[in-house]
């Protein structure tokens, strides 16, 4: 794939990775103009947030089985478009229970950008380099939490909540333009493989025992949910215990996403000298001892603001070196069930994603300690779980080892 053609490539998959947090953070900022123009509650209005986590998990593991029985253009058109017609009906909710189901469709259409671009990924480009790809990703990906929630004020103070979906609606249509004229074919589909709920759920369960899948799909799942306990806790930590305003609030947020993507981009020169499941090992080790130096900092109260975004701006970056490797180490040993493989990670990180959120919200006592206990606890079991996968699957798990191994159940 030559130069040009590569970087568009990566562009369109990175959006397409990206609709998902895009959706989210940009109408967070929206709730309270929501809730009064549809006379009901923030509380209310955040359902729909809910309803949306519950499409885009769930309807992972529908589009996986779909994207490798009809190839992955026809299920993605599907997705994005479902999303674009959800995105424009969003326009015109004229209840808050309209808008709950209008995103629960939302996440049900554009989950399916999550899991076509990692199996596109493990289609297109050599499997040594899938982890270099990963990280270029993340260039997108990470852009959302710095661009989303800033915009979302903006474009809700100017012009009106409404036009919040109307510039996903765009959004969406951009991404089908450059889906038909960027996107190559990928994997062609597969007409062996049935449909029927047996064979599917089988699949599934192979796929879930492939001890490299199940080691890495944990540990990167895991992991994360240290950041979605980030997201979920830090409104409340920084802007109700430290007392910074909504900018100041929006800068830190920057600043520490920032951090995630340096570091994903510092991941690619690591890359040239040293293996995946080496560089992943190193930062789960730094990751859990930032998360228990956290831990500890809440539980004797000696964090004061400028501490507290120290250590988690390096929890963070920390990520941006597990979530790129443990995803090459997760898809390599996948080509014809490339996108079973990328949808059952995908959902396995969702979910772990959700629970952890909602455990920081069920441990809330008035401190920073749910939040950092929930970070520190993932960083911990992540790091935990590899130590154990790397001793059953061996420690240096070389992606370039299982580039012609082909899964078969």
């Amino acid at each position: 794939m030559k130069g040009k053609q590569k970087f568009f490539t990566i562009l369109v998959l990175g959006l397409l990775s990206a609709i998902g947090p895009f959706s989210i953070d940009m109408y967070l900022p929206g709730f309270p103009a929501i809730a009064a123009a549809l006379h009901t509650t923030v509380p209310q209005v955040a359902l729909s947030l809910s309803s949306f986590f519950i499409g885009i998990s769930f309807g992972q593991f529908l589009y996986g089985p779909l994207l490798d029985r009809f190839g992955r253009r026809p299920p993605l058109y599907a997705g994005i478009s479902l999303y674009f017609l959800a995105s424009l009906w969003c326009v015109f909710a004229t209840s808050v229970h309209m808008l709950i189901v209008l995103r629960l469709f939302q996440g049900l259409g554009g989950c399916v950008g999550m899991v076509a671009a990692r199996a596109y990924v493990r289609d297109i480009f050599p499997v040594h380099e899938i982890a270099k790809i990963f990280s270029l990703l993340m260039l997108v990906i990470a852009v959302s939490p710095i661009v989303a929630p800033t915009s979302g004020g903006y474009v809700t103070a100017h012009l009106g909540w409404q036009y919040i979906f109307v510039v996903l609606t765009v959004f969406s249509a951009l991404i089908l333009a450059l889906m038909h004229f960027v996107l190559p074919a990928g994997r062609p589909a597969d007409k062996s493989l049935s449909l029927k709920p047996k064979p599917i759920v089988r699949s599934f369960l192979a796929v879930f025992k492939n001890p490299q899948f199940l080691t890495y799909a944990l540990t990167g799942s895991i992991a994360a949910s240290g950041l979605y306990a980030y997201v979920s806790g830090s409104a409340y930590v920084f802007m109700q215990l430290y007392k910074v305003t909504e900018q100041q609030f929006g800068w830190i947020f920057a600043i520490i996403a920032a951090g995630l993507i340096a570091s994903s981009q510092v991941n690619s020169l690591l890359l040239r000298n040293f293996e995946s499941s080496e560089i992943i090992r190193v930062a789960l080790l730094c990751q859990a001892i930032t998360g228990i130096i956290l831990l500890l900092g809440a539980v004797f109260n000696i964090w004061n603001v400028y501490a507290m975004i120290i250590g988690i701006f390096i929890f963070l970056c920390c990520q941006g070196f597990t979530f790129p490797n443990a995803s090459a180490l997760c898809l390599a040993p996948f080509s014809k069930n490339a996108g079973t493989a990328s949808a059952l990670m995908g959902g396995i990180q969702m979910i772990t994603g959700t629970l952890s959120s909602a455990l920081v919200s069920v441990l809330a006592n008035g401190t920073s300690l749910p939040m950092t206990a929930v970070m520190g606890g993932c960083s911990l079991s992540a790091f935990l779980i590899l130590m154990i996968g790397q001793k059953k699957i061996g420690y240096r798990t070389e992606l370039k080892e299982v580039e012609e191994k082909e899964f078969v159940y």
